[in-house]
């Protein structure tokens, strides 16, 4: 017993030698490292989003459990980074240091708020997890089994987001009714008759020609027992919960001042999404102040295209008129789409470093058009498989103006989050 204490008292300190004698920058990069693959692991669906694949047959786990031990993972990765000098560390591993550091400090700040028990509104949630089969790749039997998986597992998934939105109707941590009232119409697109008219099926509808056809017709027989036998009725359950238990008890009025410790939780937020320590009521008066500064800027637009009448007028007529609108939903795409790649051969002039993988154009999912934004860009996937993607929304083109597409383009597409997200995840690691 003794001698085996001493061999191991030598490991250890031969262990700890090992690490004392890694580099700041060595300790920081193993600790990033396994935090990178931590997050993977928790979120299967953002590794399936990225296009790693190793978890591509699970869900999240979303439990009230889950959500307490990532918390407390959290914590211990700060005591982590409370053993680094930053002052040590060269200016980029400093740079990466202090922006890693900042996301775990509010992440653990923002759960006092207990805004984890909201895990849905009227754009993300359990009524659109279909649109995580949009970003797969599926080339293999695996590749369809895994997904077959999450459809089979999804009435587990559906029960976890029950308890945590049941624990938010007791901690008064709720949405307000005028946000969820979409949920419904959302939810009952998903319940259908056909599964082979339920989004979660899309993948199988055009099968990887390297599937064989024993396989292929196999899986789309599970793949339709699946939906009608796990996947409805655990939209209808969930629909039955809300309509009975969440909607009644969501707030009246907006404001997360209406939410326990709002005020707080508000101060934080502004303080959170605008990186500086500006109170809510600064961030407001710089917002006035810019209004003030567009409406003038607005004046001068109006005088130039020789208006003829109030700047109230000029605005209706911009909203009304309809030499701004496209009637048809193609047109619209169209017109999206020769806009981006009109600024496509004009980022060398402006840009050094371009990104080496592509983006396309598409339109919004015709399911989650009516409740969603006018544009939003899906980033590619890291290991190159898929592009990124411009999505834009053509549900009533005649309500979408033309002079929006310009401002959303170069936001969304180039040079906005196309070569900022394009070009970090090409980052070398």
């Amino acid at each position: 017993m003794t001698f085996a204490r001493s061999v191991w008292t030598f490991v250890l300190c031969l262990v700890a030698s090992a690490v004392f004698a890694q580099s700041p920058a060595e300790r920081l990069s193993k600790l990033f490292d396994d935090e990178w693959e931590y997050t993977l692991r928790e979120a299967p669906t953002f590794a399936s989003h990225l296009g790693d694949k190793r978890f591509g047959d699970r869900w999240p786990d979303v439990s009230l459990a889950a959500i307490v031990r990532r918390h407390e993972h959290q914590r211990e990765v700060l005591k982590q980074l409370d053993g680094f000098d930053e002052t040590r560390l060269e200016s980029a591993e400093r740079l990466n240091y202090l922006l890693f550091r900042r996301q775990i400090e509010v992440d653990v700040e923002e759960f006092q708020f207990n805004w984890h028990l909201v895990p849905l509104d009227h754009r993300n949630g359990i009524q659109d997890e279909s649109s995580v089969g949009d970003g797969l790749s599926f080339t293999t039997v695996k590749d369809y089994e895994d997904w077959l998986t999450r459809l089979r597992t999804f009435p587990a998934y559906v029960d976890q987001t029950i308890a945590v939105m049941r624990a938010g109707i007791g901690a008064k941590m709720v949405q307000p009714k005028i946000v969820m009232q979409r949920l419904p119409a959302q939810l009952k697109k998903q319940i259908v008759e056909d599964p082979t008219t339920s989004p979660y099926y899309k993948p199988f509808k055009t099968v990887s020609p390297e599937i064989a056809p024993a396989d292929r017709d196999r899986l789309q027989r599970e793949a339709q027992a699946a939906i009608r036998e796990q996947l409805v009725p655990a939209y209808r359950k969930f629909l039955g919960f809300f309509e009975r238990e969440y909607f009644p008890a969501c707030l009246s009025q907006t404001g997360a001042s209406r939410l326990p410790n709002g005020q707080a939780f508000y101060a934080f937020l502004a303080q959170k999404h605008t990186t500086t320590t500006l109170t809510p009521q600064q961030i407001h008066n710089i917002g006035l102040a810019e209004v003030k500064r567009i409406r003038a800027e607005m004046e001068r637009v109006k005088d130039q295209v020789g208006f003829q009448g109030t700047l109230s007028e000029f605005f209706e007529h911009l909203r009304t008129a309809p030499q701004y609108r496209y009637t048809d939903a193609n047109d619209l795409l169209t017109a999206y789409q020769a806009f981006s790649k009109r600024v496509d051969p004009q980022l060398p002039k402006l840009f050094k470093k371009l990104p080496r993988i592509p983006y396309g154009v598409e339109a919004i999912p015709e399911h989650m058009a009516p409740d969603t934004t006018t544009a939003y860009y899906r980033p590619p996937a890291a290991d190159g498989t898929r592009a990124g993607t411009y999505f834009v929304n053509l549900y009533k083109p005649e309500k979408r103006p033309k002079y929006e597409i310009a401002a959303l383009s170069l936001h969304e597409a180039v040079p906005g989050h196309h070569l900022q997200i394009a070009l970090a995840t090409e980052l070398e690691h």
